[in-house]
């Protein structure tokens, strides 16, 4: 049984992006603003129980939040809050937020930015934020094809000094390496879990033979994605997990993301302040080789 309220989030260890150390557990902006980042019509979160959520990650030693500037609900933004609640910044706080994909006018959704609206979304992101420059952004791509001339456009504004590093996200090996051959990466940031593994394990794989992050999104939710997570083949072991080391499924998912490799990063999200506590504390969780079996009796991940 832990004491979630005394692991930090050292407890997970550490990893290098470019020449920015973060402990490899993080925490997540979407939830933040409620659940309207896709349903605008979604009710909001309360905006001072949320700062304070990312005020305590902090504390708790959470030194890389994941956001970007079209996480936002009829009333509130993910960049916004981390502004309100965080400036002036840490030395050691790396903030990493993607562009991509945006909003239109009236507020419609667009998946994929033309390589000429780019540079409008980092300045976006840098407003919000209040910063001169961002640590990490991340191309969120729509799925296959092309992604170079997209690449090049940020790695240029990287060389103009607006961003530190660079990272893709929702990519197959084969965009992965094609940015590679633009500009260094230092993060990929895909869809995976125990029961969601987007792509398969080949972009883990690839992640750690070429020393870059790896950063599951939804690996707690799962197939549930944005409504949490969902009842699956493997929620009857996770539970079992859960029940035998005296913590929550959650907590166990998290465990299992992190002990894919030393490359890999965790970013879980949420609103609640009881949640961050025992999400942070999952980083000291260690599943043994019997649990791992259990939670994936094929062997197929990591």
């Amino acid at each position: 049984m832990m004491n979630s309220e005394t692991i930090t989030a050292a407890a997970a260890g550490t990893w290098e992006l470019g020449d920015l150390t973060v402990n490899r557990l993080g925490f997540g902006a979407m939830r933040l603003t409620g659940s309207g980042v896709f349903d605008p019509t979604a009710p909001s979160s309360d905006r001072d129980q949320a700062i304070g959520v990312l005020r305590r990650a902090v504390e708790l030693g959470v030194n890389h939040i994941d956001t970007a500037a079209f996480y936002f609900s009829a009333l509130r933004s993910a960049n916004e809050l981390i502004n309100r609640a965080l400036v002036p910044y840490s030395d050691d706080l790396v903030i990493t937020t993607k562009v991509g994909p945006g909003r239109g006018p009236s507020g419609e959704w667009l998946p994929w930015a033309a390589p000429d609206q780019l540079r409008g979304q980092v300045e976006e992101n840098l407003r919000q934020l209040g910063l001169d420059h961002l640590d990490v952004v991340n191309l969120r791509c729509p799925g296959e094809g092309s992604i170079a001339e997209h690449f090049g456009v940020l790695a240029g504004l990287r060389e103009a000094g607006l961003i530190r590093h660079l990272g893709v996200s929702n990519v197959s090996v084969e965009q992965f390496d094609e940015a590679r051959a633009v500009a260094p990466v230092v993060c990929v940031q895909n869809r995976y879990s125990i029961d969601s593994r987007r792509f398969g394990d080949d972009v883990l794989r690839a992640c750690g033979e070429q020393g870059v992050a790896f950063v599951p999104f939804f690996a707690i939710a799962g197939e549930g994605r944005e409504a949490g997570a969902a009842d699956t083949d493997s929620a009857s072991a996770v539970l079992a997990v859960a029940r035998a080391h005296g913590v929550s499924p959650a907590q166990v998912r998290l465990a299992w993301t992190l002990q894919q490799g030393p490359h890999v990063l965790a970013i879980p999200g949420t609103g609640d302040p009881d949640h961050l506590v025992e999400n942070v504390a999952a980083g000291a969780l260690r599943l043994s080789p019997e649990d791992l079996r259990l939670l994936d009796p094929d062997g197929t991940a990591g």
